[in-house]
């Protein structure tokens, strides 16, 4: 009990005190990892007698998925990212539309082309995360001069 605790406050410090590039990586690891859980459930529910209690969990799984998805959709900034912000609009909407129907068919070929994209994006903002926060270490601090 105590270390769920001391998990649930770490992942909680975590979050607040991460930048807006570490919070999208973030996004980026959840959304992965339920699809993973969704593809492991999807590849071992036997064709033809699919189990009833896992085809729930497998919803679940891309559910959540979606959600994370949908809110990377929502928080995309179209003026200031402009063509890229677009692009990456569209993408997110097919990605749910895949889930969506990889979902109902229970296909985890589907499932799994949406994962090798999202790890594929998560590998950029990581990068991205990871030079802004250098550019923001580099750059002079801001404060009072002690030099007189």
């Amino acid at each position: 009990m105590a270390y769920n605790n001391a998990l649930t406050a770490y992942r909680e410090t975590r979050v607040k005190t991460a930048n807006q590039g570490q919070l999208i990586v973030m996004l980026y690891d959840r959304a992965v990892q339920h699809l993973d859980r969704g593809i492991k459930l999807l590849e071992s529910n036997e064709p033809g007698r699919k189990d009833p209690g896992k085809i729930e969990e497998i919803s679940n799984s891309i559910l959540k998925a979606q959600e994370i998805i949908t809110e990377l959709m929502v928080s995309l900034d179209f003026d200031q990212g402009g063509e890229i912000a677009k692009n990456l609009f569209s993408l997110y909407s097919w990605f749910n539309q895949e889930l969506v129907e990889a979902n109902i068919r229970q296909e985890p070929d589907r499932v799994l082309v949406v994962r090798g994209w999202l790890d594929d994006l998560r590998g950029a903002w990581s990068e991205v995360a990871a030079n802004t926060a250098v550019e923001h270490t580099l750059k002079e601090p801001v404060g009072l001069n002690i030099a007189g």
